[in-house]
């Protein structure tokens, strides 16, 4: 009997709010993309609006200048920091590019875990994220990356975790 797994896309709801569209973003002070400066999110939807018009590469381009503005502003280990990295992960799974999608996303929940802990809802996210980025990728591309999620996953959960254990069968399956 097959188990059925809950499959999150690995980018999460996208809503404008994700993207942190100024007119249709939360006022400022409530809900989480309150914690998001508002010069970030015009930035963020600059990003949004090039990637929709099929510019990807650019948006890759303006996403990778904001994340060494950003970073340099508020150091690595930042929140603003992960919100840039998760657009940058988002944008490389829309280029079909597996390994620096998964590779941005595995970084994310591994920065989440640092600075919000690994019992937070936005880690567990992450992780679920990413596990479900994972399942999307070509088998042959799927083995080499499953191991390095099944080691972040574990590192960040413990091995008992239900993301530990379905990376586990998964790519128990594949080989």
């Amino acid at each position: 009997m097959q188990e059925h797994e809950e499959l999150f896309h690995p980018w999460g709801t996208v809503t404008p709010a994700f993207w942190g569209t100024p007119q249709l973003a939360p006022t400022e002070g409530t809900g989480p993309q309150a914690r998001i400066p508002g010069g970030l999110r015009e930035h963020l939807a600059e990003i949004a609006s090039t990637a929709a018009a099929g510019q990807l590469q650019d948006a890759s381009w303006m996403a990778y200048r904001l994340d060494t503005e950003i970073t340099a502003e508020y150091g690595p280990e930042h929140l603003n920091v992960v919100h840039i990295r998760e657009v940058r992960g988002h944008l490389a799974h829309l280029m079909a590019d597996h390994a620096t999608a998964l590779g941005w996303y595995l970084h994310t929940a591994r920065l989440r875990a640092t600075i919000q802990g690994p019992g937070h809802p936005d880690t567990e996210e992450a992780t679920r994220r990413v596990y479900s980025l994972w399942r999307t990728v070509p088998d042959e591309d799927a083995r080499r990356l499953g191991a390095e999620l099944l080691s972040a996953v574990t590192d960040i959960h413990g091995p008992d975790a239900p993301v530990a254990l379905r990376t586990l069968r998964r790519l128990q399956a594949l080989t």
